[in-house]
């Protein structure tokens, strides 16, 4: 009787054996702060397809809840909301804080050699592996992509920009930084508002154009208000990073880790900003015009961007590189030269 009961526990030993085993890893749940609308050109067209793209490389044991409009945390607050771990993950803004990742300002400077967000997210990744001085800036959190916008173009109300003597006088909206200095080595008043709060200045005459993306007239409905629009504009670019929290990061598997910077780091930041920036070159005037705004749009001749280059660039430029030394920096002109060359 005792052997019975003896082969009968090894006969279910094996049978158990025989079948797959199914081991069913924890889902972890992240939170993702994102300042923009969930119905916005850059989050349609690049934070969520990323985030699908993050599941699906873990195999879905990473699950991203995104809370856009602010909902998590303020936008200026991203990254330190990331920091303290109230958001694991989030979108940041980058010249939103001033002074704490300046060597990645480099890529803000106006008339820098790149016309596509594609472009200007490989040559700021690229800076960031190369340079440890300036990844260092970003160690608070942990980096999974960085990408930049494209050049600005100017969206303006009452008249177009076409030559230096027409932007002299004009009040143009600038998100910080280089571009300020550009607007007024151009003869502008550069002026900062929100984003979101350009509407309505552009409504009531608070300012006569906005620099922007058209990422951003068609999120912020900015070609009912704006008229005209000027590219191929030495304004600078903005910078951007998705960003974790370094103890959640810590706290992620080897593998899981492995598969978020397989969609993230180069590869991903080139794509994020194609995405993000990029695809609304052409759609979102076609768009304007199906919703019955035409706007006039105007490429700033090569040898007129020139003139504009060699007055409010190149100064800025060297401004820059000694602002920076005299505050310690020392790697500033090495790398702005890099910067040309990746541009190359």
């Amino acid at each position: 009787m005792k052997n019975w009961k003896v082969f009968t526990l090894c006969v279910c030993f094996l049978l158990l054996l025989s079948f797959p085993v199914a081991v069913h890893a924890k889902t972890i749940t992240l939170k993702f702060a994102d300042q923009n609308s969930d119905v916005g050109w850059g989050p349609t067209h690049a934070t969520q397809p990323w985030v699908k793209k993050v599941e699906n490389a873990t195999g879905g044991q990473v699950k991203i809840q995104i809370y856009p409009n602010q909902t998590l945390a303020k936008g200026k607050q991203n990254w330190q909301a990331t920091k303290r771990g109230i958001s694991d993950m989030s979108w940041n803004v980058m010249p939103y804080y001033a002074g704490l990742t300046p060597y990645a300002e480099v890529i803000t400077l106006p008339g820098l050699p790149f016309n596509s967000a594609e472009q200007g997210s490989e040559i700021l990744w690229k800076l960031f592996e190369k340079f440890p001085e300036m990844s260092e800036q970003f160690s608070e959190n942990k980096v999974l992509i960085l990408h930049t916008s494209d050049p600005f173009l100017i969206i303006s109300t009452k008249k177009q920009i076409k030559t230096l003597k027409d932007i002299k006088g004009m009040k143009i909206r600038v998100v910080g930084g280089a571009m300020v200095d550009a607007i007024k080595a151009y003869g502008g008043i550069p002026m900062f508002i929100p984003m979101p709060d350009n509407y309505i200045a552009m409504q009531k005459g608070t300012v006569d154009g906005v620099g922007a993306t058209w990422e951003a007239i068609q999120a912020f409905r900015l070609h009912e208000v704006g008229k005209y629009v000027t590219v191929n504009l030495p304004t600078g670019a903005s910078y951007f990073a998705v960003v974790m929290n370094n103890k959640t990061w810590a706290g992620l598997s080897k593998d899981n880790q492995d598969a978020i910077m397989s969609v993230s780091g180069l590869k991903g930041s080139i794509e994020y900003g194609k995405n993000f920036f990029d695809s609304a070159m052409e759609a979102v005037p076609k768009m304007a015009k199906k919703e019955g705004y035409d706007l006039s749009v105007y490429s700033l001749p090569d040898n007129e961007r020139e003139r504009w280059i060699k007055i409010g660039s190149k100064p800025v430029w060297d401004a820059w590189v000694k602002r920076m030394e005299g505050k310690g920096y020392k790697s500033a002109r090495k790398i702005l030269n890099a910067a040309f060359e990746l541009a190359k």
